[in-house]
């Protein structure tokens, strides 16, 4: 008897409802005790990953605010914001009536996106195990410039291409009627502290075990446990995969 059908013995006998979400949750439970990946060994990811950090060209140079090509200051609210209207605003916001924090009000500077994003994870089952599509993205603010993110981390601007550049890849999976069956979607409040009122959808969507998929060289297949084990290293897991995988 596999592990997963003694885990369901063991809470029948216990008199537990044995529902759709506690199948899943035990199968995930299962997923993650064992590294079953047939694709890469752990050891392997965490080389490919420092190879794909060596390999990236992106250089990060602070400038001031003034230099920003294609990015304005309203001269009536000061907001700093695109030309285009897309993407998000630079506002400041002035906090009040706040007794129950450490001080009783505040100014700050505040990014005001008037649209959602979508962060996505790609899953497919390989050799009947649940694999999930990760992505080592570059970010500007990232320390060792790349970490893995989830499949799909886009705003609506960049669906649209608002920046003139190329579609994020496997957006198809995403966008609404989408290529897979979406397992989990549900929007969530961005960092309070920093974002005004932003929210994400996230999302994990799964395609079918033979179904063929290209694989650029920079997104990489990885188990459930070899994702919870990338948690114990410093920066390698993005913070958007982390409140993805917080749902299984």
């Amino acid at each position: 008897m596999s592990t997963f059908n003694k885990i369901i013995d063991v809470l029948k006998k216990e008199g537990r409802v044995i529902s759709k979400d506690t199948k899943m949750r035990v199968r995930q439970l299962v997923e993650c005790l064992k590294d079953e990946n047939s694709v890469h060994k752990l050891d392997d990811v965490i080389l490919w990953l420092e190879n794909q950090r060596k390999r990236c060209e992106m250089k990060v140079e602070e400038i001031g605010i003034s230099k920003l090509r294609e990015w304005v200051i309203d001269g009536k609210t000061k907001n700093i914001s695109h030309k285009s209207g897309e993407f998000f605003s630079v506002i400041g916001v002035k906090v009040s009536n706040t007794s129950k924090r450490e001080v009783g009000g505040w100014t700050q500077p505040m990014i005001y996106q008037k649209e959602s994003g979508i962060l996505g994870i790609l899953c497919k089952k390989i050799n009947n195990i649940r694999h999930y599509l990760l992505h080592a993205k570059a970010e500007p603010g990232n320390i060792h410039k790349l970490q893995l993110s989830p499949t799909l981390q886009a705003t609506y601007s960049n669906l649209k291409r608002a920046h003139g550049g190329k579609k994020p890849k496997f957006a198809e999976y995403f966008e609404n009627p989408g290529k897979g069956d979406i397992i989990y979607s549900r929007s969530f409040a961005e960092d309070g502290g920093r974002f005004y009122l932003k929210v994400n959808q996230n999302m994990l969507v799964e395609v079918s075990e033979d179904g063929e998929i290209t694989v650029p060289d920079d997104y990489i297949w990885l188990t459930m446990h070899q994702i919870k084990q990338l948690l114990k290293h410093d920066n390698l897991i993005n913070p958007h995969v982390r409140s993805i995988i917080s749902y299984l």
